[in-house]
C-alpha cells in the first residue's frame, strides 16, 4: 500500500466531530508501481514544463497523450475494486474497530454503464450529488462536501 494526500481528508477532519487522526492510502499491484517507479525515475511524472528540441513539453501530458484513452480499457478490464474506511474508536465507552467498505467488479460496471468499476464509483456518486443539488435536496450558500448533508436521499438515489 502507499500513503497519499487526499482532499477529502480535509474535510472529513474539519466535518466529523471527536476524529483525532486520519490517513488515506491506496495499494497497486507490483507491476503498477515498478511501472511508475520506473516512469518517475525518467522523469515522465514531472508536472514542470521541460524544453524538447525547442519546445517546452509537460512531461506528464506528454505521457497521456500517448497513453490509450481511458474509455477504451473498460471492455477489457477484469477484476474488482475495494474502496474502504476502517474505523476505530469509541462506542458506549468501549473500544470498537469497522470497516466499511464498497467492492465493484468493472465486468459488471461496464455492463450497466459502459464504464469500469473505476469510472462508476467516482462518477456515479458525481452524478447523484449533482441530482440531489438539481432538485434542491442539497442546498446552500458556499461551498459544502457530501457530510454537510443528509446522507439518506443520497443513499436512496445509490441503491436505485
Amino acid at each position: 500500500s502507499d500513503l497519499r494526500y487526499h482532499e477529502e481528508l480535509e474535510s472529513l477532519v474539519k466535518n466529523i466531530k471527536g476524529l483525532k487522526r486520519i490517513r488515506f492510502f491506496m495499494t497497486f499491484g507490483q507491476s503498477y508501481l515498478t511501472h511508475m517507479k520506473c516512469l518517475e525515475n525518467v522523469g515522465m511524472l514531472r508536472i514542470d514544463e521541460v524544453e524538447h528540441n525547442g519546445m517546452k513539453i509537460v512531461p506528464i501530458q506528454f505521457l497521456k497523450t500517448l497513453l490509450p484513452d481511458p474509455a477504451s480499457l473498460g471492455p477489457r478490464t477484469k477484476g474488482k475494486t475495494n474502496i474502504g474506511c476502517v474505523i476505530r474508536g469509541l462506542k458506549d465507552g468501549k473500544e470498537r474497530q469497522v470497516y466499511i467498505y464498497n467492492v465493484c467488479d468493472h465486468e459488471a460496471c461496464y455492463a450497466e454503464t459502459g464504464a469500469q468499476a473505476v469510472s462508476y464509483t467516482t462518477g456515479v456518486p458525481a452524478m447523484i450529488g449533482s441530482l440531489m443539488v438539481a432538485k434542491s435536496i442539497w442546498s446552500g450558500k458556499g461551498v459544502f462536501n457530501m457530510e454537510n448533508f443528509d446522507a439518506k436521499p443520497f443513499m436512496d438515489e445509490l441503491n436505485k
